[in-house]
């Protein structure tokens, strides 16, 4: 009984300890397989008037959306 213990208990506490190790979370290279101004291809994420695969309006899009949906310089228009 006593030496079962000598092994059951080691092996028990390796099995325990064994669930607190955590996987590595690595991220890895960003992909670059298409150009960024030809869309994901799902509507939701289509701004209105951009048209996916032309860069023109690509860089359009993004041009007003610096100055005017994520610009924190302009002054907010008091009420």
């Amino acid at each position: 009984m006593k030496a079962s213990l000598r092994i059951l208990v080691p092996l028990a506490a390796a099995v325990a300890l064994s669930a607190c190790g955590e996987a590595r979370q690595e991220l890895g290279a960003a992909r670059h397989d298409a150009p960024r101004y030809m869309g994901t291809g799902v509507a939701a994420f289509t701004a209105p008037g951009w048209k996916p695969g032309d860069k023109a309006s690509w860089e359009n899009e993004l041009r007003a959306r610096a100055q005017y949906g994520q610009n924190d310089y302009n002054p907010s228009r008091a009420n």
